[in-house]
């Protein structure tokens, strides 16, 4: 490394460090008020891709050169700055639109989804870092930067699907995934061709050029294959022979007397087989079922012990702050894919990632109850939690025969940091809650007025480290919970069946208790926590689980009865100390 190299890097701002599904980013405002994130590859061009030097309306659109084959995807050069001009390879994320159906031509893709440009950038650099799978190593275009311009796209303008958008709200109400945003992944070019133009300079006929290209694919699927990699559609002009690559070959065909040896068909596979190619377009880039499954179980184990170390502190990033809320304290950070928030229960930073949304908002959600927005998922990871939709400043519905409506609409539900400091409170003193995990609020603006605004009166005063409201009426919030199937350690160890949990409602309906020992059970829990200045009178008996162990039987409490968890802190009145 030069001594400029080092004193451009020794210039980052500890703060501006962003990571990002474990790529590191340092982010930088662009001179339109955009956003760019730039890779380690990307960080010694920084000067060179400032948006003046190479998105300049009349300096791209008169050097860029639209790629063969695609409708938004450009070569275009920098600048020159220093007097060196590197060339990009620039191209709009295509994330929430449909894949086309002419690439969906084998089974297993059907449900093929393009990467948002976080994932993307983040399984190119694992590919590249080549530390899973055969030795073979997979070369690649290098990933620079991301580039989000300010300011939203309509619908129309960005070209996705309005359906898959309803698709990805109605299963997960109130999350924005800033659909209507634009991001333009950048990478290196590389100076080189694709096998389908080198075969057009080959005197071959199409019957043979169709046979050479299929085993050249099928020879870097196989590649890919063997690293724990796959791309959806993959196609021949997806493989790139570099121009030095290029003219040793040509020089192949010929002796030193200039007799012709080596048909430039036969050396263009060669190379391919060799595993002296890249490949490029890695929107539908994934892992194999086999491999994600190692990578999943991995983490998941390593979420579950990280989680029993949650209040240990650990070193915090230049993109993260550890805070106090209503005494529980928090790993908080800004969602770079969707503009929203995120607050982490604990003081473990590595926690943090599990909950980005990238790693929940698509993956299959089953709603647990006809009455709320609370959802069961299995993240990426492999991680099972419960994602609900606050009702903070909403009034509640109660019956007004229900001799404590009154009460409870005047109460009002608690805000999420509310919620989970009860929890903590009731955990810490004995009582069996479920596991609090995260609280994420949206980059979207709420669409419904709020009719009960005490909640944000009351914590007006509770602001972040940039004096901003933690609280706000315009922005929906998201409790996460873990989905309880047993206490941390028992999980972390587990490789096969785990307990479950069952509500009063349901374990009364199939007979796992009777009437008496459900009011028995829930009267042992709010005498207890009236102890600690806490109400659970307000409770329902789905706000409450029992546990069943993987053999069917109940997890029994220090008293010999069943142990009962509170799944539910909504309407949870903390109580004034008496004097």
């Amino acid at each position: 490394m030069s001594a400029d190299t080092k004193t451009h890097h020794a210039s980052i701002q500890a703060g501006s460090l962003i990571n990002i599904l474990g790529v590191v980013y340092v982010h930088q405002k662009t001179s339109d008020d955009g956003d760019i994130y730039l890779t380690r590859f990307g960080y010694p061009y920084s000067k060179n891709l400032k948006i003046e030097n190479w998105y300049q309306k009349s300096w791209f659109e008169k050097h860029r050169v639209r790629l063969q084959g695609t409708s938004s995807v450009y070569r275009v050069p920098t600048k020159p700055v220093n007097e060196q001009s590197i060339d990009l390879v620039v191209k709009n994320s295509r994330v929430g639109e449909d894949v086309p159906l002419e690439t969906k031509t084998i089974l297993d893709f059907l449900n093929a989804e393009f990467n948002s440009p976080w994932e993307e950038f983040a399984l190119v650099m694992e590919l590249r870092d080549g530390k899973y799978g055969s030795q073979k190593i997979i070369h690649t275009q290098e990933p620079l930067a991301i580039y989000v311009p300010p300011g939203k796209m309509q619908t129309w303008q960005s070209g996705r699907s309005v359906d898959k958008i309803n698709r990805i709200m109605a299963q997960h109400p109130g999350i924005d995934i800033d659909i209507l945003k634009q991001y333009k992944l950048i990478y290196q070019w590389i100076d080189g061709k694709d096998i389908v133009e080198l075969f057009n300079y080959a005197p071959i006929n199409p019957e043979a050029v169709d046979k050479y290209l299929k085993d050249a694919t099928c020879k870097v699927n196989s590649d890919l294959e063997s690293k724990g990699y796959v791309i959806a559609d993959m196609k021949p002009a997806h493989i790139i022979l570099s121009d030095s690559q290029i003219q040793t070959i040509i020089r192949e065909q010929y002796s030193d007397d200039g007799s012709y040896t080596k048909p430039l068909p036969d050396s263009i596979i060669d190379l391919v087989f060799k595993g002296e190619y890249s490949v490029v377009d890695y929107e539908l880039l994934s892992r194999t079922k086999t491999h994600e499954e190692r990578i999943s179980e991995a983490r998941r184990h390593s979420y579950h012990n990280n989680q029993i170390h949650r209040f240990t502190p650990t070193e915090i990033p230049g993109h993260l702050e550890s805070v106090e809320i209503l005494g529980l304290p928090y790993i908080h950070g800004h969602v770079e894919s969707t503009g929203g928030q995120l607050w982490v229960v604990g003081k473990n930073a590595t926690l943090f990632d599990y909950f980005l949304p990238e790693r929940w908002r698509k993956t299959h959600a089953w709603r647990l109850s006809s009455n709320n927005d609370i959802y069961y998922t299995e993240t990426k990871d492999h991680i099972h939690l419960v994602w609900k939709i606050s009702r903070v400043g909403e009034k509640p519905d109660f019956d007004v025969q229900n001799p404590l409506s009154a009460d409870i609409i005047s109460y009002g539900y608690n805000s999420p940091f509310e919620e989970f400091s009860i929890a903590h409170q009731l955990s810490t003193h004995g009582i069996p809650t479920v596991y609090i995990r995260a609280i994420y609020r949206t980059g979207s603006i709420k669409q419904e007025s709020n009719s009960d605004l005490s909640r944000f009166q009351s914590h007006s005063t509770l602001l972040d480290s940039k004096n901003r409201k933690i609280l706000c009426e315009n922005h929906y919030y998201i409790t996460i919970r873990g989905f309880y199937n047993g206490p941390d350690d028992y999980v972390a160890q587990q490789r096969c069946s785990l307990c479950r949990p069952l509500d009063l409602e349901h374990a009364l309906l199939h007979g796992y208790i009777d009437r008496s020992t459900l009011e028995r059970l829930k009267t042992k829990v709010i005498k207890k926590s009236l102890e600690i200045n806490l109400d659970c009178t307000y409770l329902k008996d789905n706000d409450y689980l029992l546990v069943i162990k993987p053999e069917g039987k109940l997890v029994l409490d220090n008293d010999g009865d069943p142990e009962i968890r509170i799944c539910n802190f909504e309407l949870i009145r903390k109580l004034q100390p008496a004097v």
